[in-house]
């Protein structure tokens, strides 16, 4: 958890990510489980991305989700940080709004997959499909408490709505 001394932002620990990515086997749907619960998904529900890999080497992103009723959704263009494995993805959501996408832990058969940032002020866990057995979401835990991760700021989320 970062905190102020004397005025100054203590730097946040940065994570390591998986070795590599197959971009085209994590290209696909995947589905919020939990999260630490970003301003922009506050009062979301059905929470989920798409990834596309593009003719031009690059991935489409669809964010979406489902608040007060109705979908709510933004597309982005994202592409691998070089001599990362794909394990690091920059994303631009618009001109002047970037991210970075970096994944901490992957399946090896790719049903789920944990992301953060450089800073590790956010974190998701993902799944390929709506629901994970809980089983497997305490074993992703237990692995993201190995990592540093302060997963008690986890917050599932609703898959139902």
């Amino acid at each position: 958890m970062l905190k102020k001394i004397f005025g100054k932002k203590t730097v946040a620990r940065e994570p390591s990510t998986v070795a590599s990515v197959d971009v085209v086997r994590y290209c696909g749907t995947w589905y919020e489980i939990a999260s630490y619960s970003p301003k922009e998904e506050r009062g979301c529900i059905k929470t989920k991305a798409e990834y596309t890999l593009n003719k031009k080497g690059y991935i489409d992103v669809r964010n979406s989700c489902r608040r007060k009723g109705r979908e709510k959704s933004v597309k982005a263009k994202a592409h691998s940080v070089p001599d990362s494995g794909n394990a690091k993805l920059k994303v631009q959501f618009s001109r002047f709004f970037k991210g970075d996408y970096w994944v901490v832990d992957l399946a090896e058969d790719y049903s789920w997959a944990a992301v953060s940032t450089p800073t590790s002020r956010s974190l998701w866990i993902l799944s390929r499909t709506p629901y994970m057995e809980e089983s497997v979401y305490d074993e992703v835990i237990e692995k993201l408490n190995g990592k540093g991760f302060d997963t008690v700021r986890l917050v599932k989320t609703d898959q139902r709505g």
